[in-house]
């Protein structure tokens, strides 16, 4: 299904008629003041919510809410420059809170931050949970001893990854290797920069946010339990697999114990006070497929990298058994001496983001999405019923229940699709997803892992072959139901689940629906979306901008086996049908009930050069445009009111960063920001160095001019001093005029 700006509006109960697109003659509402004729800029002051209003920030390409004519545009927007900072409405400031390297518990503030979630415990006080997700190779190698304060062999370890094309297989080194004992010691210092932290803090006279350093503030590191006993616990029928004895594939020794955690991303808050973190890109530590059984494959087959731009393998030295990681992990940031509960039921898949739909006497709900390209939508309903939300034994819920995938149809209808071993073998078609390519369990069992498909008629023998999920795996049936959680992705494409956008985030509404943010329609290595489902705003296929989307179940049940959905916003120039924005990502929702968003764009397309638009005859594809949308940005997008169908962008964020897990404190005065991996592409930017760029750009109405931009190389963020190293970090975003 596609839907323009207008669909949009219409969509949303607002007439065509009310709000001009593409005229811009008639005031959005009251609290806009429009420009006369002949003005080169126009001045909105929007209100967003009691403690946010604002003007809109001014991005690099025209918007249809700033009502200028087509010479106006092209004469505001003819220069451009880019900022190393985080820029935000007239009337508003930011104070960091914390950064890489701060002191934690008894370990550190760990390295780019994605996801947060502010518990308060009392007004104005409470404890911030962060997410860690992975370290960026490059920046992180350069900056560590001048931040961190100590050394690392780096040196050492990559003249020997040289000598291997960039691979060490460490877990197979003797363990009195000295360069085994090297790789140990910055692959403990990359985990230790990753996984969850959890910090006190507490609102001063001032409205600033301080750190208190509770004895309940501790990391949750991708090394804990290694060596200090902290080892992370499991639910489900995924240890039944981890317990068995006599496993086809790798065994750790550990049994159900997990150690650490890992690639967290984004996450969820329960209603009752715990925090579910969202292990994503784990293949880049340790081996995604498994064998047939459910067990790991060898850690050798994820060895140790080191190269220019990445640090990665890295549970590969330790030997960390691959099927222990990718899952959602639970938290209670008020328990000091909780260090995790991996719920098996949810799936173990590249996890991004998760809502709870959790209300009294009916089953809890809880949505997830696989951020891949091909990725799929679940949704977990638990076997107990609620009855407090505010309980927090409601934990216990996710302990049974089965796990289902979403099915999309073309025509706005859906349904769930449960992921058992009775569940029938129908895969995926090639045919069916753009790129045409699919992956699924390998057909010879003996080996396991995973195999890609390209062509339709190579499914048949397998359908002939395997009747039900069940057939695929191996073991009793509890063991089969865990070994399925465990290779959830791939058996997913094997039932037929529909291939999506590279779901992003998973938010419940005040009436229960769901959204979700799907950040790239592009295909790629791991497969591609829907042909039938994910397309652009002119029907275009391999649309890169995103979506964000409705899901309401049918009967407003959350566990309804049936639903609708509706694209609620589409990413994309305005001129072309989109909003003004590129790959949307995180979603929180206002006391209002309205939607704030931030956009994901990979670094390397930030601010990417693009004379012309078309070359050698054909136009250029979504994704070669994304570098005109400039850096990552924060975005307000109204569900009511005369301004509904709108999206307003309320601040940018510094050079090659991703400004991630925006979280509104309750009395709606703060809004907590994570800004991930400055200075990821060009490191430390020297000497404030800049160049300019040359782009194409389109008005609202579709006309072509240049615009020359000046884009820093590089960040000093947020230290913003000549050649200060970029550090990732929390802020507090606030009012000055409160």
């Amino acid at each position: 299904m596609k839907m323009n700006r207008r669909d949009l509006l219409k969509f949303l109960g607002v007439s065509t008629g009310t709000v001009l697109l593409s005229q811009g003659t008639k005031a959005l509402s009251s609290s806009f003041m429009v420009a006369a004729e002949g003005k080169e800029t126009v001045k909105t002051i929007f209100n967003a919510s009691q403690s946010f209003t604002f003007t809109p920030v001014k991005i690099p390409i025209p918007l249809t809410i700033e009502k200028l004519s087509e010479q106006q545009q092209k004469l505001s927007y003819k220069t451009y420059e880019v900022m190393d900072d985080v820029v935000l409405p007239e009337g508003f400031t930011y104070d960091v809170i914390a950064q890489w390297g701060d002191k934690v518990g008894d370990s550190r503030f760990g390295y780019n931050n994605d996801y947060l979630s502010f518990v308060e415990t009392k007004p104005n006080e409470g404890f911030l949970t962060i997410n860690f997700e992975y370290i960026s190779g490059k920046t992180w190698r350069e900056t560590y001893e001048k931040v961190i304060g100590k050394s690392l062999p780096f040196d050492e370890v990559q003249a020997i990854a040289d000598e291997n094309n960039g691979q060490i297989n460490a877990f197979a080194l003797a363990k009195n290797d000295p360069i085994k004992a090297q790789i140990e010691a910055i692959a403990a210092e990359a985990l230790i920069d990753q996984g969850m932290g959890i910090i006190s803090l507490r609102k001063n006279a001032q409205g600033q946010w301080e750190r208190t350093h509770s004895d309940a503030d501790r990391r949750i590191t991708g090394i804990s339990g290694l060596k200090d006993g902290r080892y992370l616990k499991t639910t489900g029928p995924g240890i039944r697999v981890f317990e068995k004895q006599d496993k086809q594939g790798y065994d750790d020794g550990l049994g159900s114990k997990i150690i650490g955690t890992n690639q967290n991303c984004a996450g969820g808050t329960t209603p009752w006070g715990t925090v579910l973190s969202a292990e994503e890109n784990i293949q880049n530590q340790v081996p995604e497929p498994v064998r047939a059984d459910g067990s790991s494959l060898d850690p050798s087959e994820t060895p140790f990298v080191m190269n220019e731009r990445n640090i990665d393998g890295r549970g590969n030295v330790f030997g960390l058994a691959g099927n222990k990681y990718g899952w959602m992990l639970e938290v209670d940031p008020s328990d000091k001496n909780d260090y995790g509960t991996k719920h098996t039921w949810l799936g173990r898949y590249r996890h991004e983001a998760v809502a709870f739909r959790a209300e009294s006497g009916k089953k809890l709900a809880v949505y997830s999405g696989c951020d891949r390209r091909g990725g799929h939508v679940y949704k977990f309903v638990s076997e107990k019923t609620i009855v407090d939300p505010k309980d927090k034994n409601n934990s216990c819920c996710m302990d049974s229940g089965m796990l289902y995938g979403a099915v999309f149809n073309p025509d706005g209808t859906g349904k769930w699709v449960r992921l058992t071993p009775e569940t029938p073998v129908n895969p995926v078609l090639p045919s069916k997803v753009q790129g045409g390519l699919v992956t699924l369990p390998n057909s010879d069992r003996r080996v396991g892992g995973i195999m890609e498909v390209t062509e339709d008629q190579e499914i048949i023998p397998f359908k002939n072959r395997f009747k039900t999920l069940g057939d695929l795996y191996t073991g009793t049936y509890e063991e089969k139901q865990g070994a399925i959680l465990i290779d959830a992705h791939f058996a997913a494409n094997a039932a037929g689940i529909t291939c999506t956008a590279r779901p992003e985030d998973t938010e419940i509404g005040k009436d229960g629906t769901l959204f979700i943010t799907f950040t790239s329609g592009t295909p790629g290595g791991d497969g591609g979306p829907d042909q039938g489902v994910f397309r652009g705003p002119n029907g275009e296929i391999n649309y890169e901008y995103g979506w964000i989307m409705k899901i309401m179940e049918d009967r407003n049940d959350p566990a309804a086996m049936t639903f609708r959905w509706d694209i609620l916003a589409t990413g994309g120039e305005p001129a072309l049908g989109g909003m003004g924005f590129s790959n949307p990502d995180n979603l929180m929702f206002d006391q209002k009930g309205d939607l704030w968003m931030v956009t994901d764009m990979s670094t390397s397309r930030h601010n990417r050069e693009i004379k012309q638009r078309v070359q050698d005859g054909e136009a250029v594809g979504t994704s070669s445009l994304v570098g005109i949308f400039g850096n990552n940005t924060v975005w307000y997008l109204p569900l009511q009111g005369e301004n509904k169908g709108m999206a307003f962008p309320f601040a940018i964020g510094p050079m090659e960063v991703e400004m991630t897990g925006p979280w509104l404190t309750e009395d709606q005065q703060t809004l907590f920001l994570a800004v991930q991996h400055p200075g990821e592409a060009y490191g430390t930017r020297q000497n404030m160095a800049s160049e300019v760029r040359e782009f194409s750009i389109l008005t609202t109405s579709g006309e072509e001019f240049k615009q020359t931009r000046t884009v820093p190389l590089g960040s000093n963020w947020p230290g913003k001093q000549v050649n200060d190293p970029p550090r990732p970090a929390v802020i507090a975003v606030r009012s000055v005029n409160k």
